[in-house]
């Protein structure tokens, strides 16, 4: 596996002010186990007053939401994508959030970094923030 270092994220400053603004959640690959760090994330978020959005390719619903298969296919707005996937799956997915035009917030998991995905999203004026939990920044505020 290749590795990247995120040359491309967001200060603790700018990581606050994402939450203030952030109540809706999409997290991709948001997986139906509890035993998952997706799931845990998308639980503690939750928790937090956060709406969240399951994107999953199976399932109907995980933690009480509908899950839907696609970023494209949620009907309604979203400020952030959490993305739990593999680094390269994130150019698609940042492409996915310039063409909603209502993500405000790009985010790669723990050990999750694509600069080149990165650099497209923050050149459309999406926030992102690379290699940093969202429980974690979260829970530090």
């Amino acid at each position: 596996m290749e590795c990247e270092i995120a040359s491309v994220n967001s200060n603790s400053d700018v990581i606050r002010d994402i939450f203030e603004d952030t109540k809706t959640i999409a997290i991709m690959g948001l997986s139906p186990d509890p035993s998952k760090a997706s799931n845990r994330v998308a639980a503690y978020l939750q928790g937090q007053g956060f709406q969240i959005i399951p994107v999953y390719p199976k399932e109907d619903e995980i933690l009480g939401e509908k899950v839907y298969r696609s970023l494209s296919e949620i009907p309604f707005s979203v400020d952030m994508v959490d993305v739990f996937r593999k680094p390269k799956a994130l150019l698609l997915i940042a492409e996915e959030c310039i063409k909603r035009g209502d993500v405000k917030c790009f985010w790669g998991q723990e050990g999750i970094v694509n600069n080149e995905a990165a650099a497209l999203a923050q050149n459309a004026g999406i926030k992102v923030v690379q290699n940093k939990c969202t429980m974690v920044e979260h829970a530090n505020l």
